[in-house]
Order: structure tokens, then C-alpha cells, then sequence
């Protein structure tokens, strides 16, 4: 039976392309209400555009996760359009790659605050409301660089495990009041980062995978659909690993 978020609002953040769009539409077709973020109006309002091409009334904000007054107008929107959200997925994020050695503290600090803090402060806001109703589903996407680490990118690796290490936590304090709180692990997946590959490139990075192929933003999505639902209501400080056999804890 395919899962049923009807009586589900979903704030998706970074739901332009790639990863964040796969979910919106795929948590939409599953008949929640869903708004998602971008970091320009342009952005917002092809969202809107993409979600309605796909048959549902979906709304696209404009965000900028790391300003405070920019989430807190992104939440009361979506609370004044749909109502407030009970489901919450953090997939915002960016990558600022080198070595730590030549890495600039701006970008140490650019990548944190987006990934880690940007979530932890959304995770927030919308907690009131989720803890008010006892009810509520915190997602957050992290990867499966937090798990393995990955040279080159100590600042986004360290961002993603402590999303993991967040999630655990968080978990632990809201879960009697009926608010799961869990993370996704993608591998390598296929999005403009990895359509800039050569092909060689992409052979390389498929060969280090059991499944030996990249993996589509809609194996994310289901994933997060599943967590979002009621059949997911008995799992919480979990991470989810999508990534075809690549790292197995």
C-alpha cells in the first residue's frame, strides 16, 4: 500500500532541484500539503509552478536558512497558507570543498551554519507547534560523507555527522510528546554536482558502489516519504542509509 500523507503539511527546505524537489513532489503525489524553499523568488515561484504541473496546490517560499527573520517569515507563511507544518525536512545545504589545511575560516563557517545550525534552528520553530499538537515528523538529510568522512571535505563532513548526532539527541528529548526525529544518509546521487562528472569520473564512482550505479534523487525521496508516515511512526533517532551498499555501518 503506498503511504498516505494527506493529513500531512511539509516544510521542505532546498526544494528547488535535485534531492529537495524529488521529495516535494514525491510527498505531494502522496497527498500532503507541501511548501518548499529556495533561496531566490525565481526559485520559489518555479516550485510553485513544479508542484502544480505535478496536481497539487503547493507553495514555494523564498528562504534563506541561515537569517533568523527569514525563517521565521517561512514558517508563519506556510502556517497562515496550510497550517502549521508536521512534518519538517532540513535538506538545505551547501559544499565548500579543500583540503583543511588551505580551507578559508569563512568557509568552515559558511558550510556549518547552512547545514547544521540553519536545521537545528528550523527543527526549532516548528517544534512548537509539532510538541503543542503531540504530533510531528523531523527529517533531517544528511550524508553518507558524515559517516565515512571523506578528504576535502572536513567541514561538510562535519556538518553532516553532527546533523546525525542532532538527530539522536533530539530525538530522545521530543519523543514523548510524539515527535520522531530522524536522518537520511544519501551515497552518490544523481544530481547537477554529479551530472558535472565526466564519464569516466562516474565509472570510477560507480565502481566503488555494490549496487554499481549512482543513485536517483526519487530513492531519497522514498525514503523520506516513508519516514513521514504513519508507517514510520515507531522510528525515531534513526539514519536511514541510501547509498547502494557504498558505506554499511
Amino acid at each position: 500500500m503506498a503511504p498516505n500523507l494527506k493529513h500531512h503539511i511539509c516544510l521542505i527546505t532546498g526544494g528547488r532541484r535535485g534531492i529537495g524537489r524529488a521529495i516535494a513532489v514525491a510527498m505531494a503525489a502522496a497527498g500532503a500539503r507541501v511548501a518548499a524553499t529556495a533561496t531566490t523568488a525565481a526559485g520559489a515561484e518555479q516550485i510553485t509552478a513544479d508542484l502544480r504541473a505535478a496536481g497539487t496546490p503547493g507553495l514555494g517560499l523564498q528562504l534563506e536558512v541561515t537569517d533568523a527573520d527569514s525563517r521565521a517569515r517561512a514558517v508563519a507563511a506556510v502556517t497562515e497558507h496550510f497550517g502549521a507544518p508536521t512534518v519538517l525536512v532540513n535538506n538545505a545545504g551547501i559544499t565548500r570543498d579543500n583540503l583543511l589545511l588551505r580551507m578559508a575560516d569563512r568557509d568552515w563557517d559558511a558550510v556549518l551554519a547552512t547545514n547544521l545550525t540553519a536545521a537545528a534552528a528550523l527543527s526549532k520553530i516548528c517544534l512548537r507547534a509539532m510538541t503543542r499538537a503531540r504530533y510531528g515528523k523531523i527529517i533531517h538529510i544528511a550524508s553518507v560523507v558524515g559517516q565515512s568522512g571523506n578528504a576535502g571535505q572536513t567541514n561538510y563532513a562535519a556538518a553532516k555527522a553532527g546533523l546525525i548526532g542532532f538527530s539522536k539527541s533530539l530525538a530522545l528529548e521530543v519523543a514523548a510528546r510524539n515527535v520522531t526525529v530522524n536522518a537520511i544518509a544519501p551515497g552518490f546521487i544523481e544530481t547537477d554536482m554529479t551530472a558535472a562528472l565526466s564519464d569516466s569520473q562516474r565509472a570510477e564512482l560507480a565502481a566503488k558502489i555494490p549496487l554499481r550505479r549512482l543513485g536517483r534523487p526519487e530513492d531519497v525521496a522514498a525514503a523520506a516519504v516513508f519516514l513521514a508516515s504513519a508507517a514510520a511512526d515507531y522510528i525515531t533517532g534513526a539514519t536511514l542509509p541510501i547509498n547502494g551498499g557504498l558505506w554499511m555501518a
